[in-house]
């Protein structure tokens, strides 16, 4: 009897995920974690966060730049093969605030940002519960903006309402499933 049930429990599938993108904490230390379900052999649901908090001020001039931003996506992946193994196609809806400059040019721009994002990748299994994941993405939509000349002095250049597209993830992603 409990030869049955540990058999039954050890070969039901795998429901569930957590994930953290390493590049993400390499690009000015964004923090972020996306939680999965699977719904199907083939679908899953998802849901993911990002925060980056930071200011980096350089030393001697007093410039500073930053990445800080906080994001949140709801989405789906279609799993050809079965969910949390192989390729992946995915399709989600964004809101991003963020506030980024100083990086390549003293102008800043801060705002909101809501729109829709198509990604795809490959998750390899290193173990039966960790896997390794690697995608890229677009994500297009509208954002309302202002332009300030530099990121401490507040002079604004430009603002107002526009559409975008954009690269939204390069992942190289830990992924725990359980």
């Amino acid at each position: 009897m409990v030869a049955l049930l540990l058999a039954a429990v050890s070969s039901e599938a795998r429901r569930y995920s957590v994930s953290t993108n390493i590049l993400g904490y390499l690009y000015l230390g964004t923090i972020n974690m996306e939680a999965s379900y699977g719904l199907s052999q083939h679908w899953s649901v998802n849901a993911g966060a990002r925060f980056n908090p930071f200011t980096f001020r350089l030393p001697g001039d007093g410039r500073q730049f930053q990445n800080r931003q906080q994001s949140y996506d709801l989405g789906v992946r279609l799993w050809p093969w079965h969910i949390f193994s192989g390729w992946w196609v995915a399709a989600k809806v964004k809101y991003e605030e963020y506030n980024a400059g100083g990086i390549f040019s003293q102008e800043t721009e801060e705002g909101d940002g809501v729109g829709i994002g198509l990604s795809a990748g490959y998750s390899y299994m290193l173990h039966p519960n960790l896997n390794i994941e690697f995608g890229v993405g677009l994500w297009s939509g509208v954002k309302k903006y202002t332009v300030y000349d530099c990121p401490a002095c507040g002079l604004t250049v430009d603002s107002g309402t526009k559409g975008f597209i954009m690269p939204n993830e390069i992942l190289l992603s830990l992924v725990y499933v359980f």
